[in-house]
């Protein structure tokens, strides 16, 4: 038995279940249909990628109960980053009833959709880091889904919650179809400066001209998350499906594969498992390969 290779960072949704605000955009309409475990699961197999982490991608409670099922009924599915609100004041109680259900114990990070709220300072809102501490001292990692524009809070909130795990999703987002971004770029090492923020490596081709774009355009992206965050905090992750409005799942796994061999064998063979297992304490030694 060895340590599997982890996609860390998918979603499933059907969206004639389900209202998902941000899919309104007439531009995504090629992946507003059905996600689900059946569709991933040869994408997988045929990328040599042996386990998942399906991540929240609306508000909802609900969501996060379907996503810990679906996780107890599959196997690959080792991890789940699910939704409460951070803003209430039984967010605690909220997670422990979550964990309280089936595939409850598969639930290991909780998130929410930070850029889209107006308050670029919502992360440090009192209410917000009340229901942080609710998360972070129940052992869960927080993923961070900022843009630059959040950056300052997410790392005041890493600094002021040290005994905590943050995970930052897509590398901040950093706006590549404008050219590079030092603004990003110096906030991103800021925040790599806490010792407790690892990095995905993810969603990076959605950020780009998704018509025009190769490896060599997201490198100096994923060299400056290598230079910041260094071999032991950098998480791979396709961001599926949303990442086939730019390429296939092949295309974009090869891509980040490409960037991250470019900072060493280490920094590629850390981001595809290792790594993801000590942001999220998954208990991978139990996974087969």
């Amino acid at each position: 038995m060895s340590s599997p290779t982890i996609d860390a960072h998918q979603h499933f949704w059907d969206p004639a279940r389900a209202h998902y605000p941000w899919m309104d955009d007439a531009a995504l309409a090629p992946i507003r249909r059905a996600f689900g475990p059946g569709d991933l699961a040869p994408l997988l197999a045929a990328n040599g990628v042996d386990a998942s982490i399906v991540v929240q991608c609306r508000s909802s409670r609900a969501e996060t109960e379907e996503f810990l099922a679906i996780a107890a009924a599959t196997p690959f599915v080792i991890g789940v980053v699910g939704w409460v609100d951070l803003t209430a004041a039984d967010a605690g109680a909220s997670i422990d009833r979550l964990r309280a259900l089936p595939g409850g114990a598969k639930l290991v990070g909780i998130r929410h959709q930070v850029h889209d709220e107006a308050d670029a300072d919502w992360l440090s809102r009192a209410d917000v880091r009340r229901g942080l501490q609710a998360v972070l001292a129940r052992g869960l990692a927080y993923d961070l889904l900022v843009r630059t524009r959040e950056l300052p809070a997410a790392i005041a909130a890493a600094h002021d919650l040290p005994q905590g795990r943050f995970v930052l999703d897509h590398a901040a987002k950093p706006p590549i179809t404008s050219g590079f971004d030092q603004r990003w770029a110096d906030q991103l090492a800021a925040l790599a400066a806490c010792p407790n923020v690892w990095c995905k490596i993810s969603g990076l081709a959605t950020e780009a001209d998704w018509r025009a774009w190769d490896a060599a355009r997201l490198q100096p992206y994923i060299a400056h998350a290598g230079r910041c965050f260094g071999a032991d905090r950098l998480i791979f992750g396709s961001d599926w499906p949303v990442c086939l409005l730019a390429g296939s799942y092949a295309e974009i796994t090869a891509a980040a594969e490409a960037g991250l061999a470019a900072l060493g064998a280490e920094a590629l063979q850390k981001a595809r498992g290792a790594n993801a297992a000590a942001a999220y304490r998954l208990a991978i030694g139990e996974t087969s390969c």
